[in-house]
């Protein structure tokens, strides 16, 4: 019997992996007509109340210029069309970027480290970014930019605006730096995921402490630093969505045509290197794109968590572990949740006042994994058990590697995932 059911397993994998691939289309394409609809509605929120027939003129209006203009009725107000297109789209548009963005570093952290727990934040990039930040905040956003034009002929055109968003990424790059290269001592030359982590918590405890110091010496700027500290969106435009781009573009381009390097990086080192991968090379490109990507995130918007952290756990809930559809979701999903984490938090408080918006993901966050612990229950299994990586059969290396039983990943609840 056992012969003559054998040969049907073969069609019913391939018949059960293509329904796997055509469902994780479907939610893909879902949640990117999400993101599209996201930059529409939106820009409908604020405390300046606008009609929506102004806003969805104004937009037109961008999108078309010259199209609304066959009749004075049809064109929208100016004051609109400044609110929407200059404040309230860009705006939008960094959340997406942003939110997406530190949704796919979640992911790729997660996948190289072989930790359900690590999140954009894991090499202290954040605290580069709020060590950067406080120190230029203390010294003076105007003293300092006048400072930087008369001694770096280069910088004479930059706005105060800029420099803050560009002293936090200085400070994130820094330490991510200053990780990889006590990660590299620590591993005698090598590249280990042990002692990068371990790295990145030295590096986040000192940069923490200094932080600490600065508020110290200058209570003047103690509630700049940790509003910016907590993540928001408020005042921010064009400009930084231009800072944020050449970060954000460089790190998904090391990042994303590696998902199947990040596929066989989840069977184990061992097995990796048996299928000739340079488990040190892939992993410490992966990790500087994932940190490219976060160091443009955070100097733009501030430290926002769990947006890199239950974005690619929903998303693993529903599409399994192969990271090609992992990372298409958890763009899409993450600029979705910090786009409407913002609108929150520009439209609860009354009379124009503003929640950081890190609060607002916080909070939404923690009762996230509060319910994954309890639909884990007493036996220590999570939501769902799954395999850890699907490896596409294009050797019979892989194919063997992948039939050999990877280890699980497991979630915070213990269970695979």
């Amino acid at each position: 019997m056992d012969n003559a059911t054998a040969p049907r397993s073969v069609p019913q994998q391939a018949r059960t992996g293509a329904a796997r691939q055509r469902r994780a289309l479907r939610i893909i394409l879902l949640a990117a007509l999400c993101w599209a609809a996201t930059v529409v509605l939106a820009c409908l929120f604020g405390p300046f109340r606008i009609p929506v027939d102004d806003v969805l003129r104004a937009l037109a209006e961008l999108a078309l210029p010259g199209a609304l203009a066959d009749g004075a009725a049809t064109v929208p107000d100016a004051t609109h069309m400044l609110v929407v297109t200059r404040i309230r789209l860009a705006r939008v548009c960094l959340a997406l970027l942003a939110g997406g963005g530190l949704a796919v570093a979640g992911t790729v952290f997660q996948g190289v480290l072989r930790n359900p727990l690590a999140d954009p934040f894991t090499l202290g990039v954040s605290g580069g970014a709020a060590f950067g930040a406080s120190l230029a905040l203390t010294l003076g956003i105007g003293p300092l930019t006048a400072w930087l034009a008369m001694h770096l002929p280069a910088l004479a055109g930059l706005s105060p605006q800029a420099l803050l968003p560009l002293a936090a990424l200085a400070g994130a790059l820094a330490s991510l730096g200053a990780v990889l290269l006590l990660g590299g001592a620590a591993g005698g030359g090598a590249f280990r995921r042990e002692t990068v982590v371990l790295a990145g918590v030295v590096v986040s405890t000192v940069l923490s402490a200094l932080v600490s110091l600065v508020k110290a010496l200058d209570e003047e700027s103690v509630s700049s630093i940790v509003f910016w500290i907590m993540g928001s969106l408020q005042g921010r435009g064009w400009a930084h969505a231009a800072v944020l781009l050449p970060w954000l573009a460089l790190g998904l381009l090391l990042v994303l045509p590696r998902f199947r390097e990040l596929d066989i990086l989840a069977l184990g080192d061992v097995q990796a290197r048996q299928l000739g991968m340079d488990t040190a090379r892939v992993r410490l490109q992966l990790l500087v794109g994932a940190s490219l990507i976060t160091a443009g995130c955070v100097a733009v918007s501030g430290v926002i968590g769990f947006v890199g952290l239950v974005v690619p756990h929903l998303a693993r809930m529903r599409l399994g572990a192969a990271h090609g559809p992992l990372l298409a979701a958890g763009w899409f999903g993450g600029g979705v949740l910090l786009a409407w984490a913002d609108v929150l938090a520009r439209t609860l408080l009354p009379g124009g006042a503003e929640l950081p918006v890190g609060v607002v993901t916080a909070l939404l966050g923690g009762p996230f994994f509060c319910l994954l612990l309890v639909r884990g229950g007493g036996d220590g299994r999570g939501p769902a058990t799954r395999p850890a990586a699907h490896v596409p059969a294009s050797s019979p290396d892989t194919a063997s590697a992948a039939a050999s039983g990877p280890s699980p990943i497991r979630t915070p609840a213990g269970g695979a995932e």
